[in-house]
C-alpha cells in the first residue's frame, strides 16, 4: 500500500508485515512473513527506520522492529504531502536568477525596446542618463513608474530638456566648448540590471548585464557625471578662466 506514496515494493511489504503483527519482530521473522529476500531485509528495515515508519530496539541481544501505528503514519504522510504541495505552488512563482554575463546588443530599435523593458520591470529604483530627445520618449513611462512608487533619478544632456515629474532631474546644457560630448544612454534598474549604449560609426552599440561590479561602477559613473555637471554650472565662470581646468573639463564625456 505504501507504493502509492513513493515507497518501494520491499518497503511496503515489510511495513505491512510489521503493522499487522501484534508485537515486535526480528529480521528473520520479517523475512518469513514478508517475502523480502534475506539479503535485502536489513537495508529495507534501515530505510524504513530513517523515514520514520519503523522503530527498533535490542532485547536479549536480539534486534527487533516495530511499526509505527497506522494512524501516526497516515498523519505523517498527510503532512509531508501538504508540504510538497506548497513547494509545488512556489515553483509557479517567477524566479530571478543572477546573470553575471555581459551581453552585447545592436540595432537602434532593439536597444530602445530593451531600455523600456528595464524601466517597465523596475520595482524599486530607476537611474537613467541620456540625451534629451531620447529622454522625451521615455518621460511618460518614467512618470508612470514614479506614480507606482518607483524612485526615478535622471541626468539629461541637451538644450531642450522636457520637464518630468520624477524624484530627481539633473540637466546639462552643452556649450560651444563641449567638443567631445558623445551620445549615450544608461539605464540601471533596481541596482541589479543595467544597459549602457553609445554611438559607434553612427550606429548604437550597447552592453547589458546584471554583474554587480559593472552595476556598481556605472551607478558611481552616473553620480560622477551629476557631480561634475553641478560643479561646472555653479563655478562656470571661474573654471573657464583657468585654461588648464577648462581644457580638462571639456575633454570629459559628461
Amino acid at each position: 500500500m505504501l507504493q502509492k506514496f513513493g515507497f518501494s515494493q520491499y518497503e511496503s511489504k515489510v511495513y505491512e508485515t510489521l503493522v499487522a503483527s501484534e508485537g515486535p519482530l526480528d529480521a528473520s521473522t520479517v523475512v518469513k512473513h514478508s517475502g523480502v529476500p534475506k539479503a535485502k531485509i536489513y537495508e529495507v528495515l534501515s530505510r524504513l527506520s530513517d523515514k520514520g515508519l519503523v522503530s527498533d530496539s535490542i532485547s536479549d541481544k536480539k534486534k527487533t522492529y516495530l511499526a509505527l501505528p497506522l494512524q501516526v503514519v497516515i498523519d505523517k504522510l498527510s503532512k509531508e504531502f501538504e508540504h510538497s504541495i506548497e513547494q509545488l505552488k512556489q515553483m509557479n512563482k517567477r524566479k530571478k536568477y543572477a546573470d553575471n554575463q555581459v551581453w552585447s546588443l545592436k540595432s537602434d530599435t532593439s536597444i530602445e525596446a530593451y531600455c523600456k523593458l528595464l524601466i517597465e520591470e523596475a520595482s524599486d529604483s530607476i537611474i537613467v542618463s541620456m540625451w534629451s530627445d531620447v529622454f522625451k520618449e521615455c518621460v511618460p513611462l518614467l512618470e508612470r513608474k514614479e506614480r507606482e512608487g518607483v524612485r526615478v533619478e535622471a541626468f539629461v544632456t541637451g538644450m531642450d530638456v522636457p520637464q518630468a515629474k520624477v524624484s530627481k532631474l539633473h540637466t546639462l546644457a552643452p556649450t560651444a566648448e563641449h567638443q567631445t560630448l558623445e551620445r549615450f544612454m544608461l539605464i540601471v534598474a533596481d541596482s541589479e540590471q543595467l544597459m549602457f549604449a553609445g554611438m559607434e560609426n553612427g550606429d548604437w552599440q550597447a552592453m547589458r548585464t546584471g554583474a554587480q561590479p559593472f552595476v556598481k561602477f556605472f551607478i558611481e559613473y552616473f553620480y560622477h557625471d551629476v557631480a561634475l555637471a553641478k560643479i561646472s554650472q555653479k563655478y562656470y565662470a571661474e573654471l573657464m578662466q583657468d585654461e588648464e581646468m577648462k581644457s580638462l573639463l571639456m575633454q570629459l564625456r559628461y
